[in-house]
């Protein structure tokens, strides 16, 4: 098991979830590869998207339905300064996690982070679990709290 999935099981397991890790039979790195193979719609999976704040160079991660896209400009007035992509190596470096397995749980360091409301409409989510070909399932209003996210519409 890679050290990346383990973190995102062990945070999962720390938090009482008793969600189990799915081995993808290909790669999930989009919200539409991810629910093609779980069968589910693409509302269903989770995005953790990762911003950078251009003053302050702290990282923001928004968590989203799979086919709704960050708002810029409302993820700004959310985080309360301009926002930028953050680059690969500070994801990975912040997170543990490569972008296209980035968990919105079992990161290296604590994020801010925010929660898209319309993920709360459904019974089972579905996020990355840390690798490109796992993912866990999970009750959304669980995954909210145990991923710290605050609600928040940042979506368009």
């Amino acid at each position: 098991m890679s050290k990346s999935l383990e973190r995102v099981m062990a945070a999962l397991a720390g938090a009482k979830m008793g969600a189990i890790a799915i081995e993808m039979p290909s790669e999930t790195r989009t919200s539409d590869q991810a629910a093609d193979a779980v069968g589910c719609a693409a509302d269903q999976i989770v995005k953790s998207i990762i911003f950078s704040g251009a003053k302050s160079g702290a990282l923001y991660l928004f968590v989203a339905a799979g086919s709704n896209q960050v708002d810029p400009v409302k993820a700004a007035i959310i985080a309360g300064e301009p926002l930028g992509r953050a680059d690969p190596k500070t994801v990975r470096d912040t997170t543990g996690f490569a972008i296209g397995g980035v968990s919105p749980v079992g990161h290296l360091t604590q994020i801010k982070a925010f929660f898209d409301p319309h993920l709360l409409t459904f019974g089972i989510v579905y996020a990355a679990a840390g690798t490109p070909r796992h993912i866990f399932a999970i009750d959304p209003t669980d995954l909210m709290n145990v991923s710290g996210a605050v609600e928040a519409d940042f979506v368009t």
